[in-house]
């Protein structure tokens, strides 16, 4: 992927404590994006596991990934920044729509 200036914000809500086999994206809806994480939410030990998932998922640097809104709540809004600016805006939020529910369950 090219990187460049876009930006796209997610809407996730944050279950934190679950089993690490449960780790990662566990739904994907109009609204927002579900992520469990292993990590404690303290410390912001919750905050840098989403950062991690949110970046593996869309295959982008974890530099690339902050969240920017919510840092001590279970519904954060996290920026994925330097997104391609090759495609078209509808492209990448489809093409980040997909990636992110293609991994649930995974």
């Amino acid at each position: 992927m090219t990187r460049g200036s876009g930006t796209i914000q997610l809407l996730c809500h944050v279950k934190p404590g679950v089993s690490a086999n449960r780790e990662g994206i566990a739904a994907v809806s109009d609204e927002r994006i579900e992520v469990c994480v292993a990590a404690q939410a303290r410390d912001g030990e919750a905050n840098k596991a989403v950062r991690e998932i949110i970046a593996d998922v869309l295959r982008v640097p974890k530099s690339d990934v902050e969240v920017v809104k919510g840092m001590k709540s279970r519904d954060k809004m996290v920026a994925v920044t330097n997104i391609s600016t090759n495609r078209k805006p509808e492209e990448e939020i489809v093409r980040t729509r997909e990636l992110l529910a293609d991994s649930i369950g995974r």
